[in-house]
Order: C-alpha cells, then sequence, then structure tokens
C-alpha cells in the first residue's frame, strides 16, 4: 500500500491554515479530540528542530461507533490523524484515508461507515486548498 493520505498543500501560512483546518473540520462534523504538536514534543524529548507540525486526532462520534460496531479492532485505526505542517511558504495538510480501513478489515457496513468518512474529509480538504492533490492519485 502507497497512499494511505489525501493531501493537500496551500499557499496560508501555517497558522491559518491549522486555524481553517479546525474550522473545516467542524463544518464537517469532526471533532478534535487530541491535540500533538510535534515540533514541541521532538524539541523537548529529543532536543532536535522541526518545522511546524501538529497532529490532530479528528473523530465523527457517530462514524466511530459505527466503525467499531462493525469491526472493534478499528479502534486502533482511530481518531482519523490530520496533519498539519509548514512546508516553507506553503503548508501541507495529510488526512489518514479511512478507505484505507477496508484493507485491514472485511466487516460488513465498514466500507459505508470509511466511505463516508473520506467523503466528508475529501469535501473538508476541497475547501481548504487552492491546489489540491488527487486523492485517488496518491492511493495508486
Amino acid at each position: 500500500m502507497t497512499g494511505f493520505t489525501l493531501r493537500s498543500t496551500v499557499s496560508l501560512p501555517y497558522g491559518a491554515t491549522l486555524t481553517r483546518v479546525r474550522a473545516l473540520l467542524a463544518d464537517a462534523g469532526f471533532g478534535v479530540l487530541t491535540e500533538i504538536d510535534l515540533q514541541a514534543t521532538l524539541r523537548a524529548k529529543l532536543g532536535v528542530e522541526i518545522p511546524p507540525q501538529v497532529i490532530l486526532g479528528a473523530c465523527r462520534p457517530q462514524l466511530a461507533h459505527q466503525a467499531l460496531e462493525a469491526d472493534s479492532r478499528v479502534a486502533t485505526l482511530l481518531p482519523c490523524n490530520v496533519v498539519v505542517a509548514a512546508d516553507g511558504e506553503r503548508t501541507r495538510v495529510e488526512v489518514f484515508d479511512p478507505a484505507v480501513m477496508t484493507a485491514f478489515s472485511e466487516a460488513p457496513g465498514l466500507a459505508a461507515v470509511a466511505g463516508e468518512a473520506r467523503e466528508r474529509l475529501s469535501v473538508m480538504m476541497g475547501a481548504l486548498t487552492d491546489d489540491r492533490e488527487d486523492p485517488d492519485a496518491a492511493r495508486a
């Protein structure tokens, strides 16, 4: 498996993109359950410097519940990670592609849940970007 994310790069600065991603996730019905500041964590734990980067753990409770009902092992793939990272003058946004869950489980009903989550996140990414990369090309 080579492609497992939906990816976009935007011209907005990191801080503005992070704010926009949070708002668009909310618009898509996702809440942010966790936040990991990779820059601060790696600086504190390893003394290394990386550009600003955060992992947001996004969840739509209704979809998470449906996925868990289909296959409880899906919990290991939750929440859906959304990465916002400074990339020079631009900002990269990557989202774990929920459709990948179906590669790990053939449980009845999981494909529909993953499909809805992917559609919601794809709409969010489309609203975010000015030069969106094709998510299906990343999966090829």
